[in-house]
């Protein structure tokens, strides 16, 4: 008779459920929070109170008395959260799945019974009625209840559910969980339509695979070397417009509904959800709409985020995908620093002002301008006039700054008053600040630009904070600008509380557009920067295909300089060196262009100087067809390593930590 092994007792670990095609997929919590929630439930053993733990990254928290996790920043329905000890899976199964807390009890009474007294091959009917059957202790086996006389028949154990006892007998892949300092905050905005890549995915499970894409580069690339700090985390957040835009609210659903044809439903269906978010945004009354949400939501999903970390010392990021991007270009272009920035009642108090007199002899008084009345009616300026006026025009006159932008105020608010429009007022229900909340700026103005670009006249909404940095991802921006009447972009312009702008995209999107041709001179051809692989170089195919061009380059060069040695007739060299020979991974990242006389020059002030479109590298397989992956590069940027190393370059540019690999 062998001797029975001592007991000891399971170690328990904790899962969470989410759906997967409509069916349970259980997932498990990392060790660190795994290790929060077993001590949280021996402390509620014992005083028999509820408690909540915050857990990923005090994103979601954990009921234990409801065995409920629920979402912090965003609607999500609350998931089933277990305490497991162990799993079963079917023959056709892929993955081990956790018996209920109350199954797992009874199994583990069995399994200590078993042990102590070493006595296997027992039955164990289970209050489901299935029959557990414990061959040994590596060998346990469940049956249907016809197997209740032993042993079953060969048919019935042909197909065995296999039980394992322990996290550690199945095949799972742990979490390592995430550091509980963050270094950074990004908000990222989504675009048209509820789904946000070729897997129809939510903004949500985009924004996590980025996050995860984030985490495995900070692991991997930003965390080496003894002499350095150690990195923390990067906080990527959903900020979801399009749940409002589409909700009960508003009521646009219902309206399109009504006017939209019956033929081909599913398609029609498919551009009411997604295609006319283009259209909204180009008008006035959901414009407004559209950007209060982005902009409050954004402001809500801060003020929460410092509360769930209140030492948070780090600075913050925009980022937006596709249309997303263009809401956040316009948002960022109407902020006001706070130099500039006044509170609500003084900006009234000026344009009651400005409104209430009907020359612009009494308006300039009104103001305490009336000193420079003279140089106006020198030119002929009545108030009518003087409203087609740019901030450049009263400059050239000889207006100062100060005065010129207390005149250009009035004039914004005439605008806005002949027009009709003013500050937009939401429902508390929406999760929506009014305006009387928050600063808001006047109607939209751009005159940094050489022309106006005929955006409709809003009220844009102030952010609670100065952005680091405003990535546009697939974005359509530099064609909105030019449909809007916008020929270029000042050079010295840039956002007001953002420095720096990164415009990505994939080489094969069809919906973005290039930004940088729109502030070089006409005549520079400067291709966009080559963002590197995350795991280094160029893929092999880029450089297969450069080095052939650049044989063949150098072949034809060669003919053609044998050719004029032959016919004596003078032609223009091939050009050297100049911004039309260099290659965009030649260049040093954040780096001014070079011309080929040796001059510096800055590609404007948008970002600092330094360069602003990046384009991705296609992979090998989408260069073989472009039209093929044309849908798919738009919706390429949520998994992008790529994209996500660009990002954290950025971030992690002024941290003490060690320099990423190139």
């Amino acid at each position: 008779m062998t001797t029975a092994e001592p007991y000891e007792p399971v170690q328990h670990h904790w899962f969470y459920n989410q759906q997967v095609d409509s069916r349970d997929s259980w997932q498990p919590f990392s060790i660190e929070d795994s290790q929060r929630l077993e001590d949280a439930h021996s402390r509620v053993g014992r005083s028999g109170t509820e408690e909540v733990v915050a857990t990923e990254g005090r994103r979601y928290d954990v009921q234990l008395h409801e065995r409920k996790r629920y979402a912090v920043y965003w609607e999500q329905k609350p998931t089933e959260v277990r305490r497991c000890s162990w799993f079963y899976k079917g023959s056709k199964d892929v993955h081990f799945s956790p018996y209920t807390e109350e199954l797992s009890d009874i199994l583990e009474d069995a399994y200590m019974i078993a042990v102590t007294l070493n006595e296997w091959k027992t039955n164990l009917e289970l209050p489901t009625g299935e029959i557990v059957i414990l061959h040994n202790p590596k060998l346990m086996t469940q049956h249907p209840n016809s197997c209740k006389d032993f042993p079953p028949s060969p048919s019935e154990r042909a197909q065995p559910i296999t039980l394992k006892r322990g996290i550690e007998n199945i095949s799972v892949e742990i979490p390592e969980g995430e550091p509980e300092i963050v270094d950074h905050l990004v908000f990222m905005v989504h675009g048209i339509g509820p789904a946000c890549d070729i897997r129809l995915r939510s903004i949500v499970h985009c924004v996590n695979e980025f996050r995860n894409a984030s985490n495995g580069l900070i692991n991997s690339r930003f965390r080496q070397g003894e002499n350095t700090s150690t990195a923390g985390r990067v906080e990527y957040l959903p900020v979801n417009w399009h749940r409002v835009l589409h909700g009960e609210s508003t009521g646009v659903d219902k309206d399109i509904e009504r006017i939209t044809l019956p033929s081909i439903s599913r398609l029609r269906q498919f551009s009411n959800d997604t295609v006319l978010d283009l259209f909204f945004y180009n008008s006035a009354t959901y414009c407004q709409t559209i950007v209060d949400t982005v902009a409050s939501e954004i402001n809500r999903l801060h003020s929460l985020f410092l509360e769930r970390h209140p030492h948070f010392t780090g600075n913050v990021s925009l980022a937006g995908h596709s249309l997303g991007s263009l809401i956040l270009f316009d948002l960022l272009t109407n902020q006001e620093t706070d130099s500039r920035a006044t509170t609500h009642d003084e900006n009234h108090d000026i344009e009651t002002s400005c409104c209430s007199f009907g020359n612009l002899e009494e308006a300039l008084r009104g103001q305490g301008l009336e000193e420079h009345l003279r140089v106006l009616q020198r030119e002929q300026l009545d108030m009518e006039s003087l409203m087609l006026c740019s901030d450049k025009d009263l400059k050239d006159i000889g207006i100062p700054l100060g005065p010129r932008k207390k005149i250009m105020n009035c004039v914004k608010t005439l605008k806005r008053s002949k027009t009709g429009s003013g500050h937009a007022t939401h429902s508390p229900g929406l999760g929506m600040r009014s305006a009387n909340e928050h600063p808001t700026t006047s109607a939209v103005d751009y005159q940094h630009f050489d022309v106006g670009i005929g955006q409709v006249s809003i009220d844009y909404p102030q952010l609670a904070f100065h952005p680091q940095a405003f990535f546009a991802l697939g974005s359509p921006i530099g064609m909105f600008l030019t449909v809007r009447g916008l020929k270029r972009i000042d050079p010295n312009y840039s956002f007001p509380t953002c420095k720096s702008f990164y415009n990505i995209f994939h080489p094969f999107d069809p919906v973005a557009y290039r930004i940088e041709p729109m502030i070089l001179p006409s005549d520079v051809n400067l291709p966009p920067m080559l963002m590197p692989h995350h795991k280094g170089r160029k893929r092999m195919h880029l450089e297969l295909k450069e080095g052939l061009t650049r044989v063949s380059s150098d072949f034809l060069g060669s003919l053609r300089m044998v050719w004029q040695t032959i016919s004596q007739v003078p032609t223009p060299a091939l050009a050297e060196g100049g911004v039309n020979s260099v290659s965009p991974t030649e260049e040093p990242e954040a780096s001014p262009m070079e011309h080929e006389e040796g001059k510096i020059t800055k590609v404007g002030m948008m970002n600092r100087g330094r360069r602003i479109d990046y384009v991705l590298q296609e992979t090998p397989i989408e260069s073989f067809n472009e039209y093929l992956f044309a849908i798919q590069s738009h919706l390429c940027y949520w998994e992008s390593e790529d994209t996500a190393l660009l990002v954290l370059k950025e971030i992690y540019k002024n941290f003490p930590v060690a320099s990423p690999q190139s």
